[in-house]
């Protein structure tokens, strides 16, 4: 393992890991919490949101057919309220598409983007960096039920 090995364990792309090892290389203690994303992983993360706020894809993702089909089990699905459930429904929904079509709903898939927990020490100060960080496509500030989370990421518009 490298200089920042909770960095290599996310399998970034080039441009975003450069960017991750620049913001850990200013702010140290900073959590970069996922990285590149399986369908299960996704699914997972889409499960753990859509639990709090069951419009959470149809509200927090751009409109392409992964975020249709996605929103139209979770409505098709009214009884599925775990995360168990929702995620094996979810992952069902994401396995229907070729990797093309899922970096459309996320550019986790590819590697090109992370969340960072926003830290206790500094937050302005690491907000106001991954704001300004190269190759940066678009930077979100995400409040989901309880936990907040900034997501960075990489790569053609």
């Amino acid at each position: 393992m490298g200089k920042f090995a909770d960095i290599d364990a996310l399998d970034l792309s080039p441009a975003a890991r450069r960017a991750a090892e620049f913001l850990k290389s200013r702010y140290p203690s900073v959590q970069i919490t996922s990285g590149r994303r399986t369908r299960e992983d996704q699914a997972r993360a889409m499960a753990r949101n859509t639990q709090l706020q069951r419009d959470f894809i149809a509200t927090g993702y751009k409109d392409c057919s992964v975020k249709r089909a996605c929103q139209e089990w979770i409505e098709a699905n009214p009884g599925a309220i775990t995360e168990a459930d929702l995620t094996a429904g979810l992952l069902e929904a994401l396995q229907a598409f070729d990797l093309p079509a899922l970096g459309k709903l996320s550019k986790h898939f590819s590697g090109d983007a992370f969340d960072v927990k926003p830290p206790a020490l500094n937050p302005d100060d690491v907000k106001n960096e991954m704001q300004k960080l190269p190759g940066l496509e678009r930077f979100m500030e995400r409040k989901d039920g309880s936990v907040v989370r900034w997501h960075a990421q990489f790569g053609k518009k």
